[in-house]
């Protein structure tokens, strides 16, 4: 069988394992990539400005995937959007 990703480009990610790779993007408000890990954090907020949600979202998220053994990681730029790439072990 065929690795499903095609990269290891997260140290964290074993390459004797096969993921499923799941990578959704937007073109917001983005943010500053100094505060990658930052944006998974629990009513974290990275803007002064107001927007709306709860800012618990991603915490949720991040919390899913860890309990499916995988990893999510994030990568953004302020007023271009983000990325995420969510890794999840298939076997």
């Amino acid at each position: 069988m065929k690795s499903l990703i095609g990269n290891f480009d997260h140290e964290e990610l074993d390459k004797d394992k096969k993921y499923c790779h799941i990578r959704f993007s937007d073109n917001g408000i983005g943010f500053d990539p100094k505060h990658t890990q930052r944006v998974f954090e629990v009513i974290r907020r990275l803007h002064t400005r107001n927007y709306a949600g709860t800012g618990i979202g991603l915490a949720i998220v991040k919390k899913i995937v860890e309990n499916h053994y995988g990893f999510i990681f994030a990568t953004g730029k302020i007023d271009e959007g983000s990325t995420f790439d969510i890794y999840v072990p298939v076997e």
